[in-house]
């Protein structure tokens, strides 16, 4: 990056630690106008430093995933909103996987007030989100714990998930190609997500729009392994008309921001049934 503008250099540091920049705040920040931003957010993405998304741009990762706390900053509301509407799909009385990942933590948050689950995860912030409900058992497989996001992988992980056959599973992934094919970086972390869908009756990618943007270099799957998809829109994504082919089941659940009215997201669309 070195003969980038030093303005360039802090947006691309910015965007690293917060997860996402917004041209508005940068226009202030900078004290310069929003079209010199946009000029500068074009340019970053043209080196496939940064990927545009609605009113800014997301770091652009190729094999390595951005930090943990600004994962859970991208797309924040989006993902709320997918966590309401996949945990909506979860029935009381039924098991299910959880896997690592800032939106499958949303999906347990989301599920705090359901009655008689099983909650098998490798995902250390889930488990701190469940284990006080009195209505939900909560199994944490073993194995490492990472200090980066409080995922658990390796052998013992992939063991324990093998013993189960559960009723869902629960998945994110870090880039979806327009072909279908779920992507994510750290090859020890896909061993385990091919383990739960393997072991899962009815399987559910849980996954925003922006992932359609991103690229990472190992493979979990393809979409059509899946049962049903749970995101926040895709607009003219050629995903969806993979999606029509295999049969995925397609939930886009609409963000609810602050001026939006009170109540749980509402998908917008699905099929088939």
């Amino acid at each position: 990056m070195n003969d980038l503008s030093s303005r360039q250099n802090e947006i691309v540091t910015l965007a690293r630690t917060s997860g996402r920049v917004a041209v508005d705040d940068l226009a202030k920040r900078y004290d310069v106008s929003p079209q010199t931003i946009r000029k500068d957010l074009n340019e970053l993405c043209d080196r496939h430093l940064l990927s545009r998304v609605h009113g800014g741009a997301i770091i652009a990762s190729g094999v390595e995933n951005i930090a943990y706390e600004a994962r859970r900053l991208v797309a924040a509301a989006e993902k709320r909103a997918i966590g309401t509407a996949a945990a909506a799909l979860i029935p009381n009385n039924a098991s299910l996987f959880i896997n690592i990942g800032t939106t499958t933590e949303e999906v347990a948050s989301a599920l705090a007030s359901h009655e008689e689950l099983l909650v098998i995860t490798n995902n250390i912030h889930v488990a701190l989100l469940l284990y006080t409900r009195p209505r939900i058992e909560v199994i944490v497989a073993g194995g490492p714990l990472r200090r980066s996001d409080g995922g658990i992988v390796g052998s013992a992980t992939v063991g324990l998930i093998r013993q189960f056959k559960v009723d869902y599973a629960i998945i994110g992934a870090s880039a979806i190609e327009s072909d279908g094919t779920l992507l994510d970086f750290d090859y020890q972390e896909v061993q385990v997500a091919q383990s739960i869908l393997e072991n899962a009756r009815h399987a559910m990618l849980v996954a925003d729009s922006s992932k359609l943007r991103r690229s990472a270099p190992v493979r979990i799957a393809h979409i059509g392994q899946v049962q049903t998809w749970v995101t926040d829109g895709l607009g003219d994504s050629p995903v969806r008309e993979v999606c029509r082919e295999r049969g995925v089941r397609l939930i886009e659940a609409a963000p609810q921001f602050a001026s939006d009215e009170e109540g749980g997201a509402k998908p917008e669309s699905s099929w088939p049934a």
